[in-house]
């Protein structure tokens, strides 16, 4: 039996894990923190289970019945705890960044409890699964997570074939679980969805599943994170700092390390970003507990922020302010840091997530708004290059999406803690989740995670018998 054992009408479930940015685009610069994660991974020794890369043939169009040109797609395997032949199959979804390896982060855990095959598909353009060799506009217009996400059912179906020539597997296909972390998590739903039949279950941590326009409730939500005495010191911050702006702009600009960002625009979304990562990563008092000190004892609140963004945000986390200067943007030659460049063409094309200013009681500048970052999609990329949201949230359902799903919830647990623990960066092994803001709910989480996994396997082993 082939993968039609699989049936789109039984009741095998997409279950999202919720923070507090779930459903509405809850990430900062997602291609910066995805790739920071990734370098700092490097660093540490047992990051990775494997880094041994594989190779297979993808197609660059799936949507033209005459362009059958191909490209090279990198993958990974780790099959210590597969329970040959007929254990389950975990596949993480790579996202918005280099994929360089299979992490040990608590899928690893997933794995071994239940004797699973663990494989990671690198995301077409980005690492070194890019189908060209020049990122110009022209060649980025099969970046999408529609092509992606055939990238993975076509991926899915090569992979168990190989599974079942290896180990001749005569009885159908093994089951199959989807995982990913926010865009990745909002594939990983987005999969289950278009190919219910590929699939017995996926896990959407943090998926970030609503295309949005103007996401103000982004600062919003960092607001009520951040408590109303933080809150009020960044909105002192901010308001300082656009001043200093005006009367001497290089000397702020120096004080922040970030004197590259001629752009104002650039250089204010480079200090939104540097406080939101406390929050959205599960350490605010890393940020808060400084600038309320520096505030109580009369210091310059400005130069404790600074000292944070310098100490904690570019040397500890490991942050770039290239990563926001739209020269570094415009770059079509193909580096380490190409990430960048091509998580805002998927921004600027597809689901927007333009994290504005509220027009009242905002942290960060008004000077990031709509209009900064229409302007930087028509300056780095060019003229007729515009996000479709509308069009995204039609054809995958925003957050009424049409599949069955289990939700559970974890209120400020951190993005994406239940699968890869605290800190994030550099890496936890094993995605221990004791450093986490709220260990004990991250460990509930996690316990249901387990559960209904074991539930799925069950049913899904059921209906695969039904169906010989």
């Amino acid at each position: 039996m082939g993968a039609a054992g699989f049936s789109s009408s039984s009741f095998f479930l997409l279950f999202f894990l919720l923070d507090l940015f779930f459903l509405l685009g809850g990430f900062t610069n997602a291609s910066l923190l995805e790739s920071v994660i990734v370098r700092q991974q490097g660093l540490r020794a047992n990051s990775y289970l494997t880094r041994d890369e594989l190779w297979f043939d993808q197609t660059l169009d799936h949507f033209s019945p005459s362009d059958h040109r191909k490209f090279q797609q990198r993958y990974y395997e780790y099959l210590d705890h597969f329970r040959s032949p007929d254990g389950p199959i975990f596949l993480h979804i790579c996202g918005e960044s280099a994929c360089n390896g299979i992490v040990n982060d608590y899928m690893s855990v997933l794995a071994k409890k239940f004797g699973a095959a663990l494989v990671t598909l690198e995301h077409r353009y980005y690492g070194k699964s890019s189908p060209f060799e020049t990122l110009s506009t022209n060649n980025l217009r099969y970046l999408s997570s529609k092509q992606a996400l055939f990238d993975l059912a076509v991926f899915r179906q090569y992979y168990q074939e190989s599974v079942s020539l290896k180990y001749n597997k005569q009885a159908g296909d093994n089951p199959w679980f989807f995982f990913g972390v926010s865009y990745s998590g909002a594939l990983s739903a987005w999969f289950r969805l278009k190919f219910p039949h590929l699939t017995c279950g996926s896990l959407a941590s943090s998926a970030v599943i609503l295309a949005v326009y103007n996401f103000s409730d982004f600062d919003k939500q960092i607001g009520e994170s951040a408590g109303a005495e933080c809150k009020l010191v960044l909105q002192e911050i901010t308001n300082l700092v656009e001043q200093q702006l005006v009367t001497n702009e290089s000397a702020i600009k120096h004080m922040f390390g970030a004197s590259e960002l001629r752009n104002n625009g650039d250089f204010l979304y480079f200090l939104a970003d540097a406080a939101v990562i406390a929050f959205q990563y599960g350490n605010p008092d890393r940020l808060c507990s400084p600038l309320l000190d520096a505030k109580k004892q009369g210091k310059d609140v400005v130069a404790a922020y600074a000292a944070y963004v310098v100490d904690y945000y570019m040397h500890t986390f490991g942050a770039k302010p290239q990563t926001y200067n739209q020269e570094h943007l415009k770059k079509i030659t193909i580096t380490e840091d190409s990430g960048d460049r091509l998580w805002w063409y998927q921004v600027c094309t597809e689901v927007a997530y333009f994290q504005v200013a509220p027009l009242n009681d905002s942290i960060r500048s008004s000077e990031v708004n709509a209009r900064y970052h229409l302007d930087l999609c028509k300056n780095v990329f060019g003229e007729n290059i515009y996000p479709e949201v509308d069009v995204t949230n039609i054809y995958y359902g925003g957050t009424n999406i049409a599949v069955p799903s289990y939700i559970i919830a974890c209120h400020n647990c951190g993005h994406g803690s239940d699968l890869r623990g605290c800190p994030q960066s550099p890496l936890n092994i094993e995605g221990d989740e004791q450093n986490c803001t709220s260990p004990e709910a991250v460990h509930k989480v996690r316990q249901q995670i387990i559960e209904h996994i074991d539930l799925w396997l069950s049913e899904c082993h059921d209906s695969d018998r039904s169906a010989i």
